[in-house]
């Protein structure tokens, strides 16, 4: 049985688009002689589709595209997913499922039976559980359909009660077929590849594993759909980040035929690697997300050109070189807006980054402006000291010049702040803090740092002096992150073991960093959450990415 995989970019809610693709498939499909096509999960309507599943237009907009998809499975079978209504009474109104079409009919439909809720996803608001599990049989082969989750109930802490496979494995399949859309993490390519040679450990048979690729506002999706044979061999690894059809045979005796074959031992067993968190490693798949993330954006969104405030630092460097990379630099526009207290060196670090990457730059002063605040504001500061305020009016003035040249001229502003300044407030609400998209907002400091050295991997592209120069705000004389926030690099493990491990402080403390700087750092997470909360879309590149997949309470008294 000649079974392709069909790993494609979905567009939420836009089905003629994503019909349209899943049409182009299964006819290139046919052109290869296959006997089943498989798409990812919730490829009709796009994954994921949250509260547009309330509407019954949405599901019914999702039926028709079936109908339209079953003329096109004659003489091949199509795997393909999307809600299906329940008609029970009982339980919620749709199904997550996949639909298995055959000679222009739905020959079977297979529903998700376990339901993630946690992280980004929230799956049991929507759907309904599984009720039976049925193998599917085509062309003498039983096989045993499963939806995501359902293979990542395995290991000694199991998240549900039940596992699907456990019930389709007393049916003799003869293959598992898998349609995902897993997101994108630094580490959770390895954690998915050893998941799905724990399936094959545990059942016998191989496994087709499709998954879906491209980015959904803030979430990714890498594809590097997978194709295992029953001895725990990868077949075929897809590439991430793209778009690709390919597969396998499999023969009467339930082996693969692949044209690429890569022997067990280089996949790591699932106890080894599932749940190893290493922020500052697979910088190079963490560049391609951000810079797919960028691109997909701007694209599904139909807008055209981008606007960044370019302060000669390392996140407003990597973040114009990431969107030159994804948009095309004549589409991305620095601006660069020295202030009384700009060094002159960063304005000129700022003009060569620009240089380099040939995207346009203009070059406004706000000295003027922040002057005219200062003086209409005087007869109410008074005559009280230099403080906050004034860095933030800098600050403020900054993103207002940004917005208003993006109005103007129709671009869309993108936000520089790392996951270390989010963490623990250093941002000006309104000011830095705005913007459209947040590129970095899910990167530590540390790790915009490997990105600028991984950027500049084959020549300099942005000046060595942001590299290596102390980060400042340069809101005050001599200003320093350091003024405000512990060294980077002491920092950023904190805040790991805090957001991304969630230990508690005491945890924390025993690992050795000292214990006021553990308070203090944990204090400036907790309260700075309603800054956060007003904050843009922040591209997800880890395990536990502010935004919709860290939900806290803003008046919440615990560590503040």
């Amino acid at each position: 049985m000649n079974i392709l995989l069909a790993q494609q970019n979905y567009h939420i809610g836009n089905f003629e688009s994503n019909t349209e693709k899943i049409l182009q498939a299964i006819a290139e499909a046919k052109a290869q002689h296959a006997d089943l096509i498989v798409f990812g999960e919730l490829s009709i309507c796009g994954y994921p589709p949250r509260d547009f599943l309330e509407f019954k237009d949405f599901v019914d907009r999702s039926y028709a595209c079936i109908e339209q998809i079953k003329q096109a499975a004659t003489d091949i079978a199509v795997l393909v997913g999307g809600p299906a209504r329940n008609p029970e009474i009982q339980g919620k109104n749709l199904f997550n499922a996949a639909f298995f079409l055959y000679e222009g009919e739905i020959k079977a439909e297979i529903h998700k039976t376990l339901l993630p809720t946690y992280d980004i996803f929230d799956e049991d608001r929507y759907f309904e559980p599984a009720h039976e599990w049925k193998v599917v049989e085509f062309k003498g082969k039983k096989l045993a359909i499963t939806i995501c989750e359902d293979i990542w109930n395995l290991g000694d802490n199991p998240l549900y009660t039940e596992c699907p496979m456990d019930v389709l494995t007393k049916q003799n399949p003869d293959v598992m077929i898998n349609l995902s859309a897993s997101p994108f993490d630094y580490n959770h390519a390895t954690n998915r590849k050893a998941i799905v040679k724990a399936n094959v450990k545990k059942y016998g048979i191989p496994m087709f594993y499709c998954n879906t690729v491209g980015s959904q506002t803030e979430v990714i999706f890498d594809g590097a759909s997978l194709i295992f044979d029953k001895a725990g061999n990868v077949i075929k690894e897809f590439p991430s980040f793209v778009e690709v059809l390919d597969g396998a045979i499999l023969k009467d005796n339930n082996s693969v035929e692949g044209n690429i074959q890569i022997p067990a031992i280089q996949v790591a067993d699932k106890e080894n690697v599932l749940e190893k968190l290493e922020p500052t490693l697979n910088i190079a798949a963490i560049y391609d997300a951000l810079v797919l993330g960028i691109r997909d954006y701007f694209q599904k969104m139909k807008f055209k050109q981008a606007i960044i405030g370019s302060s000669g630092g390392i996140d407003s460097a990597v973040t114009i070189a990431l969107a030159c990379e994804a948009l095309g630099p004549e589409n991305v526009r620095a601006v660069l807006m020295p202030s009384p207290y700009s060094t002159s060196h960063s304005v000129d670090d700022a003009v060569r980054l620009s240089e380099n990457l040939n995207n346009p730059y203009d070059i406004i002063h706000i000295d003027k402006i922040y002057e005219s605040f200062l003086s209409e504001l005087q007869p109410i500061f008074e005559d009280r000291p230099f403080s906050v305020a004034e860095e933030n009016i800098q600050s403020r003035t900054r993103g207002n010049l940004l917005m208003a040249i993006a109005n103007k001229l129709g671009y869309i502003l993108l936000n520089t702040s790392n996951k270390s300044e989010l963490s623990t407030g250093y941002g000006t609400l309104y000011g830095d803090m705005a913007g459209g998209l947040g590129v970095l907002g899910d990167c530590y400091k540390l790790q915009v740092y490997a990105l600028a050295r991984y950027i500049n991997r084959n020549e300099e592209i942005i000046p060595e002096n942001i590299i290596t120069k102390a980060p400042s705000a340069e809101l005050r004389p001599n200003q320093k992150d350091s003024d405000s926030l512990p060294d980077y690099e002491v920092l950023d493990q904190i805040l790991f073991q805090y957001i991304e491990k969630r230990n508690g402080p005491n945890d924390i403390k025993a690992l050795g960093y000292d214990p006021a700087l553990v308070d203090r750092t944990l204090k400036m997470v907790n309260t700075n959450e309603y800054k956060r909360n007003q904050f843009c879309p922040i591209i997800r590149i880890s395990p536990k990415a502010y935004g919709v997949g860290r939900r806290v309470p803003i008046v919440g008294k615990y560590l503040s």
